[in-house]
């Protein structure tokens, strides 16, 4: 069917909207605190929603789909382990984090340690995300292009300006406003076209069932290290990829740190489960119709790529309109994603390295004058990242990879942190090069699954920066 001018308004009309909404929150910028902070002012349930708009991109809507069609339901494995790692970081992290004011994740360090180590997670957050949100950009291209039908990179560099625009001038608060406007899109788009498939598909849900009913299949109990997605896997595994993604990466602790008080901060992480169990449950059972889908329709061309086999189905058989809105939902996810992380990566920068070593006595109007010019650089980056991320496979898992490599040597150095007193900054920093280094073999010479990667390097680095620490601490006594 393709796109019409009635898409095509559409989408237009919403990235229009979406910008200069964002853009109406400049004026209440006015320091640091109100621009990566949205001053503390911001209602829970604004920030859970957010939160769950923050770690949903574009690869998240097109991959989790085509993981379910390649596959069946064992993803949702791994967000169990996501709500149990929320619960830990209730307990543990987020006490530590409202010990004083803080502004980024990494100052906890600097208050436990020094301002070595400091740095040290800080620079690893940098680049973790960096790589990883390249990926993600990435991903706009796979969807553009099926609109289009043209690998133009010139759409990824539109979205990433219209994008930075609203981060630049609202700062955190025009970031979250719009995280919950766009969730309540793709959320629409996404049930718009779960209605849609179901009735495209002979019997409604039975025969969605008829023909597809053995991806229904939810649990894996297999011990093989190799297999991404088993419950041992995805319960424990997953409870450690999210304890990292969500209590030492800046991107969500930022949300968590903008909260009015402890008890805020502790509800809206809760309550962003609850509503990403929902999400991915959604987006799994849309691959599992779309498999239907195109068994009933054997005229139908499977796309090669799996990321695109959703987008793809959009353009061809959603009336228009509809194919529109849903087009601009999956945008939405991708805006909602950079804009966060955009703000993120600006917010360490010049709180974990500029204040330090540049301009110590420098205005809060000139603090946030660097904090906008940071933002920008950050977006030219990543832009550029993305653009050397058009060899990857399974840009969902892709990402998750990247991030997992090195998420096991910052929760490690974190847990020293929080729950040892005879950890020291030479040790713990000698605990996070181990542990990285590890990482990187495990991932290039073994066939262990990525979601393992965050409990290996964990284990390896609290392990050794607390023997380390032990060590130095006898050699200078």
């Amino acid at each position: 069917m393709g796109l019409n001018w009635l898409d095509g308004m559409i989408i237009l009309l919403y990235l229009a909207a979406i910008t200069l909404f964002g853009v109406s929150f400049r004026k209440k910028q006015q320091s640091l605190h109100t621009y990566f902070l949205g001053g503390q002012n911001i209602p829970m349930w604004a920030l859970s929603l957010s939160i769950v708009a923050t770690e949903t991109s574009t690869l998240t809507i097109i991959g989790t789909p085509a993981i379910a069609f390649g596959g069946d339901l064992s993803f949702l494995q791994l967000v169990m382990g996501y709500l149990v790692g929320r619960v830990f970081i209730c307990l543990v992290l987020i006490p530590a984090y409202f010990k004083g004011q803080m502004y980024t994740a990494y100052e906890l360090m600097q208050r436990r340690f020094g301002s070595r180590i400091k740095h040290a997670t800080a620079s690893m957050f940098l680049v973790t995300r960096a790589l990883a949100e390249g990926v993600r950009v990435f991903a706009i291209a796979t969807v553009v292009s099926v609109v289009l039908g043209t690998g133009d990179i010139w759409s990824i560099v539109i979205i990433s300006c219209l994008t930075l625009i609203y981060t630049f001038e609202g700062g955190l608060t025009a970031v979250i406003w719009t995280d919950v406007v766009q969730l309540f899109i793709y959320i629409g788009g996404t049930l718009v076209a779960f209605f849609v498939i179901l009735g495209m598909i002979p019997g409604g849900w039975e025969g969605v069932v008829a023909n597809a009913g053995h991806k229904l299949v939810l649990w894996n109990f297999s011990f093989d290290f190799r297999v991404s997605y088993s419950f041992w896997a995805g319960v424990i595994g997953g409870a450690f990829l999210n304890t990292a993604s969500h209590g030492v990466d800046q991107l969500i602790v930022q949300r968590l740190l903008a909260a009015k008080n402890e008890r805020d901060s502790k509800l809206a992480l809760l309550g962003s489960g609850l509503v990403i169990f929902f999400q991915f449950s959604l987006f799994l059972i849309v691959g599992v119709m779309l498999f239907s889908f195109y068994l009933y329709h054997p005229e139908e061309a499977v796309p090669a790529v799996r990321d695109r086999i959703f987008p793809t189905f959009v353009v061809r058989h959603l009336p228009h309109g509809v194919s529109g809105l849903v087009i601009a939902a999956i945008l939405a996810a991708a805006m909602s994603n950079l804009s966060s992380a955009l703000n993120s990566l600006a917010s360490t920068t010049v709180v974990d390295f500029y204040r330090q070593f540049l301009q110590k006595g420098s205005t809060a109007a000139q603090q946030l004058r660097f904090s906008r010019w940071m933002t920008v650089l950050w977006g030219v980056i990543l832009v550029g990242l993305a653009i050397l991320s058009r060899k990857v496979g399974s840009v969902l898992e892709a990402g998750l990879t990247i991030a997992s490599i090195t998420y096991g040597s910052m929760l490690g150095v974190f847990l020293l942190g929080v729950f040892t007193r005879k950890a020291n900054e030479r040790g713990s920093i000698l605990g996070m090069a181990v542990g990285l280094a590890a990482m990187l073999a495990v991932w290039k010479f073994s066939s262990i699954a990525f979601t393992w990667y965050v409990l290996i390097g964990t284990v390896i680095t609290f392990s050794t920066g607390y023997a380390a620490s032990r060590l130095l601490a006898s050699r200078n006594g």
